[in-house]
């Protein structure tokens, strides 16, 4: 077989279901075979994206919500830049992404050629390993250790640079097994001492909290987590990357943390003496980024799979090294069947949380005659039940996705964290609803975000599939509008769009239904009517432009100092002292 060859069969043998690539990136000779050799196989369905970008999105979307590998296959030249920013937004959201760069059409006599770009240099920062194929040879092993690099340890981004030589060569086609990748080691059970210290912590914890972010969801561990925290009677909540980790009907769930999180959860970790941080960074939009008052008064545990997050932004007290699964069921396995936590120490814990929740409840409303887009989110929510797969892109929507979808499952909630990518959304649901093509999908959008990947279209049309945008029109950049709002005197800049394309006829101009929502009162019908509905199916919901997301942690100030809306009321008399 020869080089190319090789490298379809290997990705079949892994049984690869997409290959996500922009048009014309195969090259002639690679289209060829593909369609003589592959276009019929169970696996290797090809996905055409109007961009590379767009492609990197698509199969960040599909890894997200499957666990499997993302694959992007594309040329040497800008096909493959053009990925980075998917790179870096898989990346930092842990997602398995593997990007391979094939030099499909390279003249391997010139140099200093037309498009000859280093992509090894280029995407070092941004993935978690990356391949310089060289030797045909060594094709089927780095192409199955890259796959296996990305869904293990903490997951992450693989760019594997395939060069012209290895795909016109020949040899004979091996499938090796891969059993240890050298200087590669995945820790799974954490050392017992480790766990014997915070066995100590969690036993002497007065007001103890579960600091829970997306290691919750890659590592599965939803349901060992609820034993642990139901049997101990602490309180648990999530960061935005955790949404969906643990059932926000479950009695010990504490609501979400961070920039925009409820009061009430920022409150609880704040005057905690003990958070038990699991699968998280600790990263400025959980904390509000002062670091050194984060908890003032409380010890703080951190488990996470990988090492380098450890003490990282916050000095911890007991770093643990290890899956959250493992590590939740070692800790629960450690602590005495007998022990039970004071009672009346934790109904007061329990009942104070309640209190600042009650100060500050997390309720929609709607009132005047503009959509609120919080009263939208949360309609959304309670007509789908919490049980849609949300995709959202980045700004206001996605916060108040965040504050009202109330997420009943893991990996149903897909959201670019780490990088804040606008564009990832509309293609991210495309990948996610190929990945989960029984469940329903949702792509919420800004106006803003939406427009950066909305050629789009021609690939959610192409291939029939049945999914529901709801595209929040605010006309504005809405979260830069916020931030000049508040913290630039109503100095508007670049946030208003004076000029806004028609949805709607866009839409229909690829062969999507569309249609417009612009009045509260036809608001829930309208929604069911294009759930209900098959196909791609924008729905424009035109909303208030004004509204702005609340509460909000004040820029470098802790997790007790938050911004509320001048229509919340303040709370009566100061905060207790929990010290």
């Amino acid at each position: 077989m020869n080089g190319l060859e090789i490298f379809f069969k290997t990705l079949e043998k892994e049984k690869v279901e997409y290959l996500f690539s922009p048009p014309n990136s195969f090259g002639p000779q690679a289209e060829n075979l593909f369609k003589k050799k592959f276009s019929k196989s169970k696996y290797l369905e090809r996905i055409i994206s109007g961009t590379e970008q767009g492609a990197s999105h698509m199969a960040d979307g599909y890894a997200r919500v499957t666990g499997k590998p993302g694959v992007v296959v594309c040329d040497s030249d800008t096909s493959a830049t053009n990925t980075i920013t998917g790179l870096q937004t898989a990346n930092m959201d842990s997602a398995p992404l593997v990007v391979f760069v094939c030099h499909f059409t390279e003249d391997k006599e010139l140099t200093n050629i037309f498009e000859q770009i280093d992509h090894i240099g280029i995407s070092r920062s941004c993935t978690k390993h990356n391949f310089l194929v060289t030797k045909i040879s060594e094709l089927p092993r780095i192409i199955r250790e890259a796959l296996h690099l990305s869904i293990t340890g903490r997951p992450g981004t693989i760019l594997v640079d395939i060069s012209r030589e290895v795909l016109q060569d020949k040899d004979n086609f091996k499938f090796p097994s891969i059993e240890r990748i050298s200087g590669y080691k995945v820790p799974k059970l954490a050392p017992k001492k480790d766990i014997n210290k915070a066995v100590k912590l969690i036993m002497n914890a007065k007001r103890p909290i579960v600091f829970g972010g997306g290691g919750i969801v890659i590592s599965e561990a939803t349901k060992v987590l609820q034993k642990f925290a139901n049997r101990l009677k602490i309180p648990v909540t999530l960061t935005l990357m955790g949404l969906g980790g643990y059932p926000p009907d479950d009695p010990m769930r504490v609501s979400w943390i961070g920039m925009h999180g409820s009061y009430f959860a920022n409150m609880a970790v704040h005057h905690s003496d003990l958070v038990i941080c699991i699968g998280a960074r600790f990263d400025d939009r959980s904390t509000g980024g002062v670091f050194d008052k984060f908890a003032p008064n409380a010890k703080v545990i951190h488990i996470d799979i990988d090492p380098s997050t450890l003490n990282k932004n916050i000095k911890v007290h007991c770093p643990i090294v290890g899956d959250a699964k493992s590590v939740i069921t070692q800790l629960d396995e450690s602590i005495p069947l007998e022990f039970k936590p004071d009672s009346k120490t934790r109904k007061d814990w329990f009942n104070q949380i309640k209190e600042w929740e009650l100060h500050h409840p997390t309720v929609a409303s709607q009132n005047g005659k503009h959509i609120k887009t919080s009263f939208a989110i949360d309609t959304i929510s309670k007509i789908t039940k919490g049980k849609a797969v949300v995709v959202t892109d980045v700004g206001q929507h996605q916060m108040w996705v965040a504050q009202y979808y109330q997420f009943e499952n893991p990996r149903n909630q897909i959201t670019s964290g780490g990088l804040g990518t606008m564009g990832f959304g509309f293609p991210a649901a495309i990948g996610a609803k190929l990945g989960r093509p029984n469940d329903m999908v949702l792509a919420i959008c800004g106006d803003g975000s939406f427009q950066m990947n909305m050629q789009e279209f021609s690939t959610a049309v192409e291939n029939n599939l049945d999914l529901k945008i709801i595209l929040i029109n605010n006309g504005h950049h809405g979260m830069v509008r916020q931030w000049q709002t508040l913290f630039f005197n109503k100095n508007y800049s670049c946030c208003k769009f004076d000029l806004n394309p028609d949805y709607v006829k866009i839409a229909q101009s690829y062969g999507a239904k569309s249609f417009k929502i612009e009045s509260p009162k036809h608001l829930e019908s309208s929604i069911k009517e294009g759930f209900s509905t098959k196909g791609v199916v924008l729905m424009e919901v035109v909303v208030d432009h004004t509204e702005m997301v609340y509460p909000m942690l004040t820029p470098g100030g802790t997790m007790d100092e938050m911004l509320f809306s001048p229509d919340d009321p303040i709370p009566d008399g100061p905060v207790p002292d929990m010290s």
